[in-house]
């Protein structure tokens, strides 16, 4: 499964538009959190966002401190010159996994679902390292499986499983405001780290 982790692989899914998960739109649970927040100044990250649906409506939102990182080069390469000269957004092409930084928010858009299941601990330890104390990890992680992937699926009891050594769920449900193709296969998400994690003492092994 190592060639789902390659910038090629997504890099080419991109160009030949084979990411059938792509909605075309902001999410609507997520449009209807991120319509709730007033703080127009917090730190923001989108990791593997592609298309960027989110960060843009954020953007038109009037937030001012965006960052969406993604590790194929053609998604970066197209946002940058589709919105050139934007300072309150940032287009950077990196592995999620070598990316530094503090945020006060982190949202999840079909970025887990592409991972190959071996690195979601590695995940879930790198989001956390990336938050502040008071940060949040906020977005939708599938409540269904899926043949082969990706995307990958999951359920209830694994996030949970998953998610507690270093989060507390706030809340985790089912969506009730999905698009329709998605309907009853979503689950919204608000988690809380337990403690920051050292960034020093990281070592993600890669599946081989």
């Amino acid at each position: 499964m190592t060639e789902f982790l390659s910038a090629e692989y997504w890099n080419e899914r991109y160009l030949n538009n084979t990411s059938h998960w792509d909605l075309g739109m902001v999410s609507p649970p997520l449009k209807s959190y991120i319509d709730q927040l007033t703080q127009k100044e917090i730190a923001i990250l989108i990791p593997g966002a592609g298309n960027s649906y989110e960060a843009v409506y954020l953007m038109e939102q009037g937030f001012t401190n965006i960052t969406v990182i993604d590790i194929a080069p053609a998604v970066i390469k197209a946002l940058q010159l589709k919105y050139p000269n934007q300072h309150n957004i940032q287009f950077i092409e990196t592995d999620f996994f070598k990316w530094k930084g503090q945020y006060d928010l982190i949202l999840e858009q079909t970025f887990f679902c592409a991972l190959v299941p071996e690195l979601r601990n590695n995940y879930v330890k790198h989001m956390a390292s990336l938050l502040k104390p008071k940060g949040k990890l906020v977005g939708l992680l599938f409540n269904r499986a899926f043949e082969g992937g990706p995307p990958f699926g999951g359920d209830l009891v694994s996030y949970h499983q998953l998610f507690e050594s270093y989060f507390s769920f706030e809340t985790i449900a089912a969506c009730h405001n999905s698009v329709a193709p998605r309907a009853n296969s979503e689950l919204f998400f608000i988690a809380i780290p337990l403690a920051l994690v050292d960034l020093s003492n990281e070592n993600y092994p890669i599946p081989r």
